[in-house]
């Protein structure tokens, strides 16, 4: 299947969301009573250890990087002033972990960092016409941040790369949010969740995004984020779009299911997977050559990942946009417009998992009716009770109203097939694989699998078995 680029379908998000988003932003429900009651409710469910413990270096810096900074008045108060990444890149492509390369860069831009600062001063404060705050290479924010190089960028602004010269030097992402009202609005809704999520987790045991800090720059929410490796679309990317090995499935699929489940039970929905939003923790790896298929391939030292963009989450008493997640990751539900709740991420993560199996997604498309007849043409025909209820003008006779022989229908037709087929091997591993896939694909929210029953599903055992 053709490696076509995926976009965001964000005009028609962006219209939908405003609501929710100034409701979200006059709620009173995040106050610390709010926290604490979700904090005594999950504490029991926090003792549970997650598969892959993380690495405590990186937990005591982001203890000691907030207790430093409470203590810190360089200009740097917190500037409460005042989004959403639906950012396709927020990793640089680059074969290896941008850590591996670190403490070469670290002397050089140490001494570079004075001059940097004044000409950052001297210099006027510009945005370009898109709103994304114009800046380059040695530029410094906050009297702190020294950028380094753009990791990524999307509709809602861009991550950097920074040199915090406040804290021994570290390494850290930046998510310099465009100077435009609902992307300001986002980004305050995605640093309460994280506050929320971070003061729960404080040890990121369930794979949440760590937020160290975030503060306003001449207009830019900028918030500031622990440094990760690529995404893992981006490494299949720049693997030439080879698919992960099953036993690489199974670790990332574990921790996806336990990260999301988290979220889950202390009433959020993400609504924004995809494999750009899973970034490894590392990404190391090493080449090896695979005699069987007369290929080098890359192989991560490192499964370990963590979820990031919490732009879109919402809570089960805020209001639900009609329109949520990334196209090719979208919900029948969502599709035809009858209601979503935390069920729509574990159809999320389905289409996750078969794109890892198979490097690619299985539902290209940006069109709503052609989505559901590529869901049909794999998946089966939709349940006539889900029609019945939807007002989409997509049917006739509680029928999909689709043309096979038009060229959208042979399209569909070509690319798309019953998802069994799409299995390369029939051992027990594999089958486990689909029938999990396949119970996360169930159109119906009511009957699809849960995250506590997926954690609990034959696919894992043999995770759990090398761990007990």
């Amino acid at each position: 299947m053709k490696h076509s680029k995926r976009t965001h379908d964000l005009d028609e998000e962006r219209n939908t969301s405003s609501q929710k988003r100034r409701r979200r932003r006059e709620s009173s429900e995040r106050d610390n009573k709010h926290y604490k009651s979700h904090k005594t409710a999950d504490s029991n469910y926090l003792d549970n250890r997650s598969v892959h413990e993380r690495d405590r270096h990186n937990r005591r810096y982001v203890e000691e990087y907030r207790n430093d900074f409470s203590d810190v008045d360089d200009h740097g108060n917190h500037h409460r002033d005042d989004e959403k990444s639906h950012g396709r890149r927020h990793s640089k492509s680059s074969g290896r972990s941008r850590r591996s390369s670190h403490k070469r860069q670290h002397k050089k831009h140490h001494h570079s960092h004075s001059k940097s600062h004044r000409r950052k001063r001297s210099r006027s404060i510009e945005d370009d016409e898109e709103g994304h705050l114009i800046y380059q290479s040695g530029d410094v924010l906050r009297a702190r941040y020294e950028i380094i190089s753009t990791l990524g960028e999307g509709a809602f602004g861009k991550v950097v790369e920074c040199i915090d010269h406040h804290m021994r030097e570290m390494h850290v992402a930046i998510k310099i949010v465009k100077s435009v009202g609902r992307y300001r609005e986002a980004a305050r809704s995605e640093i309460q969740v994280l506050e929320h999520l971070n003061a729960l987790d404080p040890d990121s045991t369930y794979g949440c995004v760590q937020m160290l800090e975030w503060f306003d720059h001449h207009g830019h929410v900028c918030i500031v984020f622990e440094l990760l490796g690529l995404s893992t679309y981006d490494f299949i990317k720049e693997n030439s779009f080879l698919p992960f090995r099953i036993e690489l499935i199974r670790k990332l699929a574990y921790q996806i299911c336990q990260s999301i489940n988290f979220l889950h039970h202390n009433k959020l929905t993400h609504t924004d997977l995809k494999p750009e939003n899973i970034l490894f923790v590392e990404s190391d790896y090493v080449v090896k050559y695979d005699g069987k298929m007369r290929r080098d391939e890359r192989t991560l030292k490192n499964s370990d990942i963590k979820v990031v963009d919490f732009g879109s989450a919402t809570y089960d008493n805020e209001h639900h946009s009609t329109l949520v997640s990334t196209r090719h990751y979208r919900a029948p539900e969502v599709i035809l417009a009858l209601g979503w709740s935390q069920p729509c991420d574990v159809w999320s993560i389905g289409c996750i998992l078969i794109e890892y199996y198979l490097g690619f997604t299985v539902f290209q498309t940006h069109d709503s009716k052609e989505h559901l007849a590529m869901m049909e043409r794999i998946l089966g025909p939709l349940p006539v009770h889900m029609i019945k209820k939807s007002r989409k003008r997509y049917f006739d006779c509680d029928q999909l109203d689709w043309d096979e022989h038009s060229s959208a229908g042979r399209y569909v037709k070509r690319h798309c097939k019953p998802l069994k087929e799409f299995m390369h091997c029939h051992d027990e591993d594999h089958e486990n694989l689909f029938d999990l896939i396949r119970r996360m694909l169930e159109y119906d929210p009511a009957k699809r699998i849960t995250l506590d029953e997926a954690l609990e599903h034959p696919f894992f055992d043999a995770l759990k078995n090398t761990l007990s």
